[in-house]
């Protein structure tokens, strides 16, 4: 397949099987989503052919779509061709029935059948349990999808793709506007699927959780390894370890054998000269093709670290109406050091608490969000870097990617510029980009760009995995574990949550449980109180 004039993956043959579950991996732009489309029909290949099963569940990308529609009836329509038997089995019910003729009788007959083989009886109870799986009240399944926020729209789109049991299934990011209850409940459907399952998602493990193999788009073409997603890590790395330390093996005998034949060419032993060229031929190096993974360097550092007490939270409110209040009455102390993560499901109040919590932060200008109670002390000597889940907002119009980071530090050297813009996959002339320009993943970058220049002590992220592939996620990952200062994170991302958090903030029903501890044992503390 190419793009253009570049070749995203070519020659590729493989078969996708039953019962097993399949992850497409790759950085951002290696082609997950192209070769998505080629299999779900949505796209034809520069060559070759493709054979699917007559249905396939397929997650739909276009929130708009069904804007018409009941939301019950918008995951009905996974399976079309019940869908199709329901809409006309309605028409010819529609009709008089003094005007039914014997043909309209028999065809009534064929899509009785279809609708019971299909399951159509019941497809409406198992169209809300999915919805109530994904957190989708019983009150919006009459509503229009129109009527809908686009996560939960997301969240209806992903329930059709499953409706009806498919005997395949291929999802594009299912997890994303998921809270980690969901994904959960995902996990676990997903797991006892018992047809081929084909995803691409940024979530390492989720992927680890729930695929038996992974097809990796690299070297520009696909390569399929048996586990999930970290055994694909591990193999890779040690095949391609394997050729380069063959390589120097062959490399260095090479060397001594150019020694010999140098040494007695001009000379007599013309029959041995021949037989090491001959092995030199023999001994030629395998060529390793260019990987097209590339990995930023995340690494956040402190001008000064803050006082031991870098926030203190004492009765904090917040409403959006009167008689509505979305965080009641939260009081906490965090320590210098402490990774707090802020999980909960949608719509509960973690970005709002967040904001709360920024507000007139020191190093935050933009982030005016009037509290109705409470009070909200930063410590001595605390710098917040504040990440934005409307990061890209945050990022001024029609400046250049290196008038942006300098406008940060302008005593900076614009060496020093570049090579911080270098260290988050931004090079050459990329530097001169507009910031108007950028995607999601980019803009998510350039923002590390400048937390990594200011060298804040305490860091508040409000949702930082979004848009970034699974190497950028890494390197954020292991970058927040190693940074000194404190941490205050939302996320959805449980590797993230499970390896940085060492406190847990769970915001539901209004309030904000705290738990002094790190995630694992705040879910064995869950079940064991059978939250």
């Amino acid at each position: 397949m190419r793009y253009g004039a570049r070749v995203l993956f070519e020659d590729v043959t493989t078969t996708f099987q039953t019962g097993r579950r399949y992850a497409i991996t790759g950085p951002n732009g290696a082609g997950k989503s192209t070769l998505m489309k080629i299999l779900t029909g949505e796209n034809e290949p520069s060559k070759g052919s493709v054979t699917r099963p007559k249905r396939m569940g397929v997650l739909s990308q276009d929130q708009f779509a069904f804007d018409a529609f009941r939301v019950i009836d918008t995951v009905i329509m996974g399976n079309t061709g019940l869908w199709a038997a329901l809409q006309e089995r309605e028409k010819l019910y529609e009709k008089d029935p003094m005007s039914l003729t014997d043909e309209d009788g028999m065809r009534l007959g064929e899509l009785e059948g279809i609708v019971g083989d299909e399951g159509g009886y019941t497809a409406e109870s198992d169209a809300a349990i999915l919805l109530d799986g994904l957190d989708i009240p019983e009150s919006l399944h009459e509503r229009k999808m129109s009527e809908l926020q686009g996560g939960q729209k997301v969240r209806v789109l992903l329930a059709q793709a499953l409706f009806g049991n498919p005997p395949a299934l291929l999802l594009d990011e299912p997890t994303n506007n998921l809270d980690l209850d969901s994904v959960h409940w995902l996990q676990n459907y997903l797991t006892s699927y018992e047809g081929c399952l084909i995803v691409i998602s940024h979530d390492r493990h989720f992927l680890n959780e729930i695929c038996t193999h992974v097809a990796d788009i690299d070297y520009q073409t696909v390569i399929m390894y048996t586990g999930g997603y970290d055994d694909m890590v591990i193999a890779k790395t040690q095949i391609r370890a394997s050729i380069e330390a063959g390589n120097a093996q062959r490399e260095k005998k090479i060397e001594q054998l150019n020694e010999v034949i140098a040494r007695f060419s001009a000379g007599t032993r013309s029959s041995q000269v021949a037989s090491r060229k001959k092995e030199v031929e023999r001994l030629k190096t395998t060529e390793l093709a260019k990987s097209n993974i590339q990995r930023p360097f995340i690494r956040f550092q402190m001008n000064r670290p803050s006082g031991r007490h870098p926030l203190e939270v004492e009765h904090l409110t917040k409403s959006y109406e009167a008689d509505q209040a979305i965080i009641k009455n939260f009081t906490a102390s965090v320590s210098r050091g402490e990774k707090v993560a802020i999980i909960g499901r949608n719509g509960a109040g973690k970005t709002t608490l967040l904001r709360s919590l920024v507000k007139n932060a020191p190093g935050v200008t933009d982030a005016e969000f009037p509290l109705d109670n409470g009070k909200i002390t930063w410590g001595h000597e605390v710098a917040v870097g504040y990440f934005a889940q409307d990061h890209k907002e945050s990022i001024p119009h029609d400046v250049t990617l290196l008038q942006f980071l300098h406008s940060f530090a302008p005593q900076a050297a614009q060496e020093e510029l570049r090579g911080l813009l270098g260290q988050m996959l931004f090079s050459g002339d990329d530097a001169n980009k507009k910031t108007d320009a950028l995607s999601g993943g980019e803009a998510a970058r350039l923002i590390f760009c400048k937390l990594m220049l200011q060298k804040p002590n305490t860091l508040v992220l409000d949702e930082p995995t979004n848009h970034l592939d699974l190497e950028s996620i890494s390197a954020l990952t292991l970058a927040l574990q190693k940074f000194d200062g404190t941490v205050l994170v939302v996320t959805h991302d449980h590797g993230l949550i499970e390896e940085v958090a060492t406190r847990i903030w769970n915001v539901h029903g209004h309030v904000v449980e705290d738990f002094k501890g790190p995630y694992e044992e705040f879910q064995a503390d869950a079940a064991k109180a059978g939250r």
